[in-house]
């Protein structure tokens, strides 16, 4: 895999990251606390301008059919969460603690686990 897929896949993974990790989000979403600067907003799109290239392509990315197919249901979900939920309680602070999060959180870890992604 060249570089420029690597780093696309590693951007994709990190964004994962900031999703499956509720304390970063209150951290940083919610409380504006650094050194980063994110929101969900932001995470969405990146999740989006990164992921969709990535599973449209994902034999050029080198990824397995089950990290395929995790990706794929992660995405789905994630999406179905932005149009649905999302759009619901609009801030991070009030669909933070919700079902509907809490699932979206444990199968981003999901997929981590699945690339074997630590990232710190």
């Amino acid at each position: 895999m060249d570089i420029d897929r690597k780093q696309i896949l590693v951007s994709c993974l990190e964004t994962i990251k900031d999703i499956s990790d509720k304390e970063y989000q209150k951290r940083v979403w919610i409380r504006g606390e650094g050194p980063e600067v994110d929101d969900f907003d932001e995470t969405v799109c990146d999740f989006f301008g990164d992921g969709d290239p990535i599973i449209e392509n994902y034999k050029d990315f080198e990824i397995t059919d089950r990290q395929y197919h995790l990706l794929v249901k992660f995405r789905d979900e994630f999406d179905a969460f932005c149009r649905g939920p999302a759009l619901e309680y609009y801030l991070p602070q009030l669909f933070i603690d919700t079902p509907e999060w809490e699932k979206i959180t444990e199968m981003a870890k999901e997929v981590l686990k699945a690339f074997n992604f630590h990232k710190e």
